[in-house]
């Protein structure tokens, strides 16, 4: 006979089933869908992001789950499932199902207008669905509710407690310390980095790609690889994970760290627990740890000598005229070259850190109405050359290059700083506690590394906040010296004159 608890499992896979069949939808619209489809899709997604809501909201799923709060038979695990899926419902019930469809579909317009100004290099013509989209942001903030900054409602969404008076301190505790060692690195001879931009031959790049992935665990048997415009990763299942890359033939570092980067949410989407597909604790513990996994694997791993020593003979069998005359030590100073730059995506491991901070700011600028749509070009080139020192040329490489907006991410940036952090707290504790870590990295297995993660962090899913699994795995909270320590000894290593 099935009890209370599987009839609650039922209802969560169900509405699982439809927002997965809409994250189907969703990433063929970033893949392989055909133009003119647009408009239709756009409708499509609306109707099963309205069923979903419907079903999360249904005063049935509602009284049962008022039921399971009362039975003090449940496991821990199904306790906290109970207690996760209570939260989630309570911030759906918050919008109205025509607010969702509206908001839907013009996300759906939006990022076909994103894709066209592009196209084209002109912000003006995203710029409409984009004022759009913000004054729905606001509106979905209002109906979420929020104490302070009305920015804190859509910021909770991606990293739940998270708000301004939180995120403030710890840009403002490393914003100098940083400065201070990017000047510092700006004031030694540079390195040369000009090999690696040759021409590598796109179906070579794909090729050395999925080797790559292979080698370091991704399980082809549980998802693929697909180029995309802008590089991300999704998920239907954790055995149905979707990397996406883009590759340019002028710059081989280009599509390789695009791909570790998207290798570590696709290895950390394949962790989670299976037996848990539908339910809280399936799925990720916030968008922090989830960029934690990535950068680890990017900078931690991907640009370390270690690494460099495993992968560049591999790089090499693809490219042997390219790489001829390059040593590994030369190849490992050039893909942590430090200079500021225009692309976030492409930035080293120092400045990136200010990439996120301009987007963070202006969209608390543009939440309090300190700045509108119209604006964005002129503050965004503005503020590049004020925290990076670099003038943006156009709108492509300026604020047209992140497709966040027009998904209608507002609040995701500051996960990817808060990532960085946390990869570096992790990996640092990951070298105290697997013997032999780095000899294991230059070997190419990098399954200990894996296995470490799976064991400390994907297997609880959404078990533990970011702070509490943090402490959990280091022993302490979230503190910005364990990247500064990395960062200061590994650069004073590349920069030696």
């Amino acid at each position: 006979m099935a009890s209370l608890y599987d009839d609650y499992r039922e209802k969560l896979q169900q509405i699982a089933d439809v927002r997965y069949s809409l994250a189907v939808l969703q990433w063929d619209q970033e893949t392989y869908m055909p133009a003119k489809s647009a408009a239709t899709r756009a409708r499509q997604i609306a109707t099963l992001s309205e069923v979903a809501h419907n079903m999360q909201t249904d005063s049935t799923l509602d009284t049962l789950l008022g039921k399971l709060q009362e039975d003090k038979n449940l496991s821990e695990d199904e306790r906290k499932n109970i207690e996760l899926s209570l939260y989630d419902i309570n911030q759906q019930k918050k919008l109205p199902g025509s607010f969702v469809r509206q908001m839907s579909e013009a996300i759906s317009q939006s990022y076909q207008f994103w894709l066209d100004a592009r196209k084209q290099n002109n912000f003006r013509l995203f710029e409409e669905s984009l004022s759009k989209l913000v004054d729905l942001k606001k509106k979905e903030a209002n109906y979420l509710g929020y104490e302070g900054h009305l920015y804190n409602a859509l910021l909770n969404q991606y990293e739940r407690g998270a708000t301004v008076s939180m995120i403030d301190p710890v840009f403002n505790n490393i914003r100098q310390p940083l400065k201070e060692l990017i000047d510092e690195v700006g004031n030694k001879p540079q390195v040369d980095d000009h090999f690696l931009q040759q021409h590598f031959d796109k179906s070579q790049q794909w090729k050395f790609s999925m080797q790559l992935l292979k080698e370091m665990q991704f399980d082809f048997d549980a998802g693929r690889q697909d180029i995309s415009e802008h590089p991300f990763t999704t998920n239907f299942s954790s055995e149905d994970v979707r990397l996406t890359t883009r590759i340019d033939e002028k710059d081989i570092s280009n599509m390789t760290w695009s791909c570790i980067h998207e290798l570590g949410h696709g290895l950390y989407e394949q962790g989670l627990p299976a037996k848990e597909y539908g339910l809280p604790l399936g799925e990720y513990a916030s968008l922090s740890i989830h960029e934690s996994q990535s950068r680890l694997w990017e900078n931690n791993v991907g640009r370390s000598i270690s690494f460099c020593k495993y992968m560049f003979p591999l790089l090499k069998s693809y490219f042997p005229t390219e790489m001829q005359k390059v040593s590994v030590d030369q190849f490992y100073r050039s893909i942590n070259k430090v200079q500021p730059s225009l692309i976030r995506t492409e930035a080293d491991e120092l400045t990136y850190h200010f990439h996120v901070i301009i987007r963070y700011e202006l969209e608390k600028k543009l939440m309090e109405n300190s700045i509108t749509v119209k604006d964005i070009p002129a503050y965004w080139n503005e503020q590049y050359k004020k925290y990076l020192g670099v003038d943006v040329p156009d709108d492509k490489r300026g604020c047209l290059q992140d497709v966040h907006w027009s998904h209608g991410s507002f609040g995701y940036f500051p996960t990817y700083s808060l990532g960085s952090l946390y990869a570096a707290q992790f990996f640092n504790t990951a070298l105290s506690q697997i013997k032999d870590l780095q000899s294991e990295i230059v070997a190419g297995n990098f399954a200990p590394l894996l296995q470490w993660l799976r064991t400390n962090i994907h297997q609880y899913g959404r078990k533990f906040t970011s702070e509490q699994l943090c402490e959990r795995v280091t022993g302490e909270p979230l503190n910005i010296d364990h990247f500064m320590k990395y960062a200061r000894e590994k650069y004073a290593g590349i920069y030696t004159q």
